[in-house]
């Protein structure tokens, strides 16, 4: 019986010190496992492999509702689907709109609020129809305007 299977008995029996004695252990193969995980993702994941492998461990040697391992190859394929679920459900996250799912970017163009309003003498409505955003977002978009056009006509020199 490897060491891997004996800690993994005890953690299965109750013994709340081993699973501090299996993380070392099984450290390097689960980074291992949560890197090839990683790079089958989409660009701009926001989780990274060293907290994929914690959270995946955590779920895997939950004291409170020990689990039945019957092999070294029978933890590490648990591993893996746990690994698997914390990505769905990490990206089932992002794409709620309590976390901007379904969100774009849009660029903020703060020379044609200045031209709108410095140029053309509009309102800061008139620019909000113009450019078919709110008043509120036309107000906060003249307010970088003007932040940026302060910074970049200041004396620096002082």
């Amino acid at each position: 019986m490897s060491d891997v299977t004996r800690i993994l008995s005890q953690i299965e029996s109750g013994d709340p010190l081993a699973a501090e004695q299996l993380l070392p252990l099984v450290y390097e193969e689960m980074r291992k496992l949560a890197a090839a995980k990683m790079a089958q993702e989409n660009p701009g994941q926001t989780l990274q492999a060293t907290a994929l492998v914690h959270d995946a461990f955590v779920r895997l040697v939950d004291v409170e509702k020990p689990q039945h391992w019957n092999s070294r190859g029978h933890f590490f394929v648990a591993a893996a689907q746990a690994m698997r679920r914390i990505l769905v459900e990490n990206a089932r996250r992002k794409q709620r709109k309590k976390n901007g799912g379904g969100l774009q970017r849009v660029n903020l163009d703060v020379a044609a609020i200045v031209q709108l309003r410095y140029f053309a003498g509009l309102t800061l409505q008139e620019v909000a129809d113009c450019q078919g955003i709110s008043l509120a977002t036309a107000k906060r978009h003249w307010l970088v305007a003007r932040a940026w056009l302060y910074d970049a006509l200041s004396d620096k020199k002082s």
